[in-house]
């Protein structure tokens, strides 16, 4: 009897906690940001892993860093910074300089096409700085 009703009390309060209610109050979404720098080796050798380090800009307070933005195509990488906004917030206006590192282990012998993401055109169509790294064995 004592079990069922420690039992009964556990699942009240597990479900009274776990509230699935939104207060209203929390807006946020994605942005994704331009990579303004890239830092990359002059080569890589096969089977090994380096570290690529790029710079990116926060535009403002309500801006945070949430993910890097890392696509394969083919032997190409397609790189970009993906921020979090709190639309809630007040914010700061001052520009953020930021950076962020990522590691790559090398497991193809084709040369690496890094596309870092750089914005968007006046038509909307995306614009890229390409750097190609060879790999050697």
């Amino acid at each position: 009897m004592i079990k069922n009703i420690l039992l009964t009390f556990f699942l009240v309060f597990t479900f009274v906690s776990c509230s699935l209610d939104d207060d209203g109050n929390t807006n946020f979404a994605l942005k994704t940001l331009p990579i303004k720098e890239a830092v990359v080796p002059a080569e890589f050798e096969f089977g090994s892993s380096y570290t690529i380090k790029v710079l990116y800009d926060l535009p403002d307070g309500c801006h945070s860093f949430y993910n890097l933005y890392y696509e394969y195509k083919g032997t190409s990488r397609i790189v970009a910074i993906t921020a979090i906004v709190d639309l809630n917030a007040t914010c700061t206006e001052a520009i953020i300089e930021k950076e962020h590192e990522f590691i790559v282990n090398i497991s193809q012998s084709e040369d690496y096409t890094f596309r870092f993401w750089k914005g968007e055109d006046s038509q909307g169509d995306d614009i890229f700085e390409d750097i190609v790294v060879p790999v050697i064995n």
